[in-house]
């Protein structure tokens, strides 16, 4: 059975796995689901449709299932869906989605969303990504695979976040950042490869090189988009197999990027 401090609240309705903790002054909400191992340090408030999977951590002031911040919202059953194996510091906040967009906020495994992080309605955020103090994402934003934003970052709505980039601190988001990108700035501009982060992936000087090549296509003074892929498309044809599937993730993010790219 849950252990579940006497100060705190849980509606009817809501379905708490047996080893689930949940700490003094917490309330939960009477359509929340909180999977195995799952801990409310104390303070915690989660509302709204809310499901939660395996072995997450929410600590003090965290609301997580509030109400979008959204002047259109008009009270619809919209949902957030929470992975397994993140962690939630003090007075995070996260948002279900709107009927504007597909209704739902999502976020995978393993992040660590620190201190004061705002995920706003609608927005996707993937696995492995760590989001400093005072990461603000804006509605629909995107956020791929293992992502790192810095402290006091925020992110414009719709923007999206491509897989192993890196932004700066204290950087204004606007644009989409390609994947394995570093930028930063306010606007935010690109900086190059994100070697530092690709090498403690794994990934071989090789690939790395590689992946420049792709960079340097892209940002080179003059080349518009439709030069860039018809380089990456080169840059494909004699590419090996171990880096190709990053190549053409980097070639399609850029070609669909719905705000167009950092520049």
């Amino acid at each position: 059975m849950a252990k579940i401090h006497p100060l705190s609240i849980v509606e009817e309705g809501a379905r708490l796995a047996d080893d689930v903790e949940v700490g003094p002054f917490c309330i939960i909400g009477p359509e929340v689901t909180l999977g195995a191992g799952c801990v409310l340090q104390s303070h915690v408030t989660i509302r709204g449709l809310t499901e939660i999977g395996a072995r997450n951590k929410f600590y003090s002031g965290a609301a997580i299932g509030c109400e979008p911040q959204d002047k259109k919202y008009g009270g619809e059953r919209t949902r957030l869906v929470i992975g397994d194996e993140n962690i939630f510091r003090e007075n995070t906040t996260i948002s279900t989605g709107t009927v504007q967009d597909e209704g739902i906020t999502t976020i995978g495994s393993g992040n660590l969303l620190m201190v004061n992080v705002h995920v706003a309605h609608d927005c996707r955020v993937g696995s492995g990504c760590i989001f400093s103090n005072n990461v603000g994402l804006a509605g629909h934003v995107h956020v791929e695979d293992h992502v790192v934003i810095g402290g006091q970052s925020g992110v414009h709505q719709f923007v999206h976040i491509g897989e192993r980039a890196m932004v700066g601190g204290a950087s204004g988001v606007v644009r989409d950042v390609p994947p394995y990108v570093i930028c930063s700035g306010h606007p935010s501009e690109p900086h190059g490869l994100n070697s530092v982060g690709l090498r403690r992936a794994g990934f071989t000087l090789e690939q790395m090189n590689v992946l420049k090549e792709c960079y340097r296509a892209i940002y080179r003074e003059g080349n518009l988009i439709a030069d860039a892929l018809a380089e990456i498309d080169g840059i494909l044809e004699r590419a090996d197999e171990s880096v190709r599937p990053y190549v053409e993730h980097m070639r399609k993010f850029v070609a669909e990027s719905p705000r167009g790219i950092i520049r």
